[in-house]
């Protein structure tokens, strides 16, 4: 369980030691935050739907889809070695039961190129994005929910997963849980687009149900992430997912990532934050047991009284997220996720949501001297990849919120590495911090 208050578990040992021979270094993107044109996907049609919750619609995004080579070769040249993406389901079969071997061929000439750049791909099978036709069924609510994505997971396996060393079957599954738990409430551009606090004003709360009503009348399994199914439909599929993964060729570690909001009590809020814990996180890291790793996927903390959430300390430096940057959330998490599910940790997101990249650098040091310590006590830890390689769609927010290590024009599509590439990839060279 996450830490109820400051305090890190830390070794006495130095933090700047080497990682582990062979820890993997790298950057995450997602389909439908990149690729662009995404028209079969549930998202697409969320996006342009009249009163849409999104700030804008992801149109082209950032051309991914046309240009993976580059973005490849970004990866490469900066001296990492790994690159975690997806593979759009809405793609591989835009119509249920039909299977696109076109878009299959895309993906397996875009895992084929990380290898001929020796860069290990890391692939998500699902990122938050789903068929419209899966939607239109009631999306991970229906009955056969599970037995669909198995089904998807299963050819799409069978004509890559010979290529694949590391197979994340679901994104985040628990996102919805924990921001309800924990008691989060979007305000303004809603999650990852406007500020947090301990409950919205009736006017906004109203706005908030009011757009999201008018949204899920065309797509109502819009947006999963916000919601979600619970942890039995969630780990049902994701069990489907694993069996069909290993089943294919090849020999790939599979595993699902999880969202761990570094949750700490104050002013006697441990009883509430034990609760909402459990419910948001614990059980969703049981269902980890048995897979060859657990996704962990850090951004912040949020503090809980007796009454829900509590302010950010005054002062306090934030994300353009409105996020608290507090790098400590990235070893509490991993201990967290350790102790509770038991099998090897890959850090499959972490980063900050700013336009100063000093502080993104400050900000990851930070927390990558806490994953050493970590390692440094055993636990076993076996990679690092930063969200994000791109400044993306991200989601309801737009394109406003720039968590890239790379700029991307939005006329040209033109890639600009910021400083924190460099510095990133000069870290995996010597995999250590100093």
């Amino acid at each position: 369980m996450v830490q109820c208050d400051d305090r890190s578990e830390t070794t006495t040992r130095p933090a700047t030691e080497p990682f582990p021979d062979g820890f993997l270094w790298g950057a995450s993107t997602a389909g439908h935050q990149i690729e662009g044109g995404n028209l079969s996907s549930d998202m697409w049609g969320s996006e342009w739907a009249e009163g849409s919750v999104f700030a804008e619609p992801s149109g082209d995004a950032c051309d991914s889809y046309h240009r993976f080579a580059e973005d490849v070769a970004l990866v490469a040249d900066a001296g990492l070695g790994a690159y975690r993406f997806s593979i759009e389901w809405s793609r591989v079969e835009p119509e249920d039961g039909w299977i696109s071997r076109a878009a299959l061929d895309h993906y397996r000439r875009v895992i084929g190129e990380c290898r001929e750049r020796d860069v290990t791909p890391v692939v998500s099978f699902n990122h938050f994005s789903t068929p419209r036709w899966f939607a239109d069924r009631g999306g991970w609510t229906s009955g056969d929910a599970a037995e669909r994505f198995g089904r998807y997971c299963e050819v799409t396996a069978g004509h890559v997963g010979d290529l694949i060393e590391w197979a994340c079957t679901l994104n985040e599954p628990n996102l919805s849980a924990a921001l309800r738990h924990i008691g989060v409430a979007p305000v303004g551009g809603g999650v990852g687009g406007g500020d947090v606090h301990p409950g919205p004003t009736e006017a906004e709360r109203a706005r908030i149900a009011e757009l999201r009503a008018r949204s899920a009348q065309t797509y109502p399994a819009t947006m999963p992430a916000f919601q979600g199914a619970p942890v039995e439909v969630m780990a049902a599929a994701h069990r489907r997912g694993v069996e069909a993964i290993r089943s294919g060729p090849g020999d790939a570690k599979v595993g699902w990532t999880l969202a761990l909001i570094d949750v700490q009590a104050v002013d006697g809020g441990e009883a509430r934050r034990d609760e909402a814990v459990e419910l948001a996180q614990g059980v969703w890291l049981d269902v980890s047991a048995g897979d060859d790793f657990v996704g962990v996927q850090t951004y912040t903390r949020e503090r809980i009284g007796p009454d829900g959430i509590v302010a950010r300390p005054d002062g306090a430096e934030t994300m353009l997220t409105g996020w608290e940057v507090y790098p400590p959330a990235l070893e509490h998490s991993v201990r967290a996720a350790a102790a509770r599910a038991g099998v090897p940790v890959l850090v499959t997101e972490h980063g900050c949501a700013t336009d100063d990249d000093e502080l993104r650098i400050r900000s990851t040091t930070e927390g990558l001297e806490g994953l050493r310590r970590c390692i440094a006590d055993g636990i076993d830890v076996r990679g690092y990849l930063h969200w994000s390689l791109l400044d993306n769609f991200e989601w309801i927010s737009g394109f406003g919120v720039t968590f890239g290590l790379v700029a991307v024009d939005r006329t040209t599509f033109e890639r600009t590495p910021k400083p924190s590439l460099q510095w990133l990839g000069e870290v995996a060279r010597r995999n250590g911090l100093r």
